[in-house]
């Protein structure tokens, strides 16, 4: 009878073994979830790589913010040139006439030649050597597209942002639902060893009956089989716990093997009957994917704005000054300084900005339509999840009552098989029918804990363990 009360203990009790195995004080269910998820949302690789996709953006809007300040750049060129064009000046052909008449009248007078003929001269186009130093100063003074590219980029930014704390909501479900698998699979296993010692038990008394020719042989026969049965069905359900081990800690990053905290329900569960009406209003305004697709709407329509601002003249200052000459050197001759208005218009491309600005609009109605068919799925997922919901809630009581009428069934028919007078078949159905019982309401208990992490998963509901919004955007 032992046996039969550690079967019928509950599922506090059961937490309670599991949580001296591993040396541990009890912890409420809700305090050991939320810890897995904020290590989960910091160790996390996929919300890592995810926090990494952020960091992206930002750096691309600090690029694109950038674009609005100056550029200065410094700038030199030495050359050295050998050949190349050469510019012939004829000043020979176009002053030795003149020479020559003037030395005629010179002559005349009695007076010498001072003007000798002069040849013609040929200039290299390239000088032999050659310095160019200077800085160079951009300022944009008109650009339509810097405008329309920062707010494309911070769009995007948002976007990343709202896909990240979609993932962290959906890595808490994960994490939440992979942990209670983890202690429903526990306690299956406290329900089948319980089961096994009681089939241990059985063993015993059917060989001390049939030692004392009470029993025939084929029932010890069928209470070994049912025993070693049992002993498989203990190393399935070892194999669980393993592997919802294994997949809570995937989710952690941490290793494989590395044993789980074990927790306790702190109160009763209850049925909660909640609006359908008010669960869907509050996931279309909580789910940050609704708000994801609407970030990528606004880049979309802020992408269709920038090939539209490329059609359009920009207007730049432009300042220049260094030295130039065939040396390096300061000084008259060798500095220089140039400011200038720089105007840039693009006349013709072939139409390929107009296809942009064409392209830019159909992904802008492309993400509103996928925006709009998300909030259709979303109502359908709180309306699936609110009434699986319900329908384990309303399972449990009868799972409970189910449990209560084999207790009473098993506590009769063991006395009948301790007084010999049932048989191996009608105790071992018993025997059966109650851990089928202890299974089924260990299953609906945690089956109800999961429905309602989908449910609030499905609603947005309740804050995140940790930050993730990242900085304001009206700062950026």
């Amino acid at each position: 009878m032992r046996t039969l009360r550690r079967i019928g203990c509950g599922l506090l009790a059961a937490c309670a073994v599991q949580l001296a195995a591993f040396g541990q004080e009890p912890a409420p269910l809700g305090q050991v979830i939320d810890d897995y998820v904020r290590e989960g949302l910091r160790s996390n690789l996929a919300l890592r790589s995810e926090s990494l996709e952020v960091e992206r953006q930002l750096a691309a809007l600090d690029q694109a913010r950038a674009r609005f300040l100056p550029t200065i750049a410094f700038e030199a060129r030495y050359s050295r040139a050998d050949g190349g064009r050469q510019i012939d000046f004829p000043v020979g052909t176009l002053l030795n006439p003149v020479y020559s008449t003037l030395n005629e009248l010179l002559a005349a007078q009695g007076r010498g030649t001072p003007f000798a003929p002069i040849e013609d001269q040929t200039f290299d186009f390239l000088r032999e050597r050659e310095q160019d130093t200077r800085l160079t100063l951009r300022q944009p003074i008109y650009a339509p597209a810097i405008p329309a590219a920062v707010r494309a980029q911070r769009a995007l930014l948002e976007s990343a942002q709202f896909g990240r704390v979609a993932l962290a909501r959906r890595l808490k479900r994960d994490i939440t639902v992979a942990y209670l698998d983890w202690l429903r699979a526990s306690r299956a296993v406290e329900i089948v060893q319980a089961s096994l010692e009681l089939l241990e038990e059985n063993l015993r008394v059917n060989e001390s009956l049939f030692r004392n020719g009470k029993l025939t042989q084929d029932q010890v026969l069928r209470a070994r089989a049912e025993l070693l049965e049992v002993e498989q069905q203990l190393r399935e359900a070892r194999d669980a716990v393993a592997q919802a081990q294994s997949y809570v800690n995937f989710l952690l990053n941490r290793s494989l093997d590395e044993p789980l905290r074990a927790a306790v329900i702190e109160r009763e569960i209850e049925r909660t009957t909640q609006d359908l009406a008010a669960l869907r209003a509050a996931a279309l305004a909580n789910r940050p994917e609704l708000d994801q697709l609407e970030s990528a709407a606004k880049a979309a329509q802020a992408r269709e704005h920038l090939a539209r601002a490329a059609l359009k003249p920009t207007l730049s200052l432009g300042v220049d000054g260094g030295i130039q000459g065939e040396e390096y050197g300061f000084g008259s001759g060798r500095n220089f300084g140039m400011i200038s208005l720089l105007l840039q218009w693009e006349l013709f491309d072939g139409g390929a900005r107009r296809a942009e600005v064409r392209s830019a609009r159909a992904a802008a109605r492309q993400a509103e339509t996928r925006r709009d068919e998300l909030a259709q799925q979303i109502q359908l997922e709180v309306q699936q999840a609110l009434d699986r919901l319900q329908t384990a809630a309303d399972s449990l009581a009868i799972a409970e009552a189910r449990l209560e009428a084999a207790q009473a069934g098993f506590r009769i028919a063991s006395r009948k098989r301790d007084e010999g007078v049932i048989s191996q078949v009608e105790f071992i159905d018993a025997r059966s029918a109650l851990t089928r019982a202890e299974l089924n309401l260990n299953l609906t208990r945690f089956e109800l804990l999961s429905r309602q992490a989908e449910l609030d998963y499905a609603t947005a509901a309740g804050p995140l363990p940790l930050d993730l919004a990242g900085p304001a955007m009206e700062g950026r």
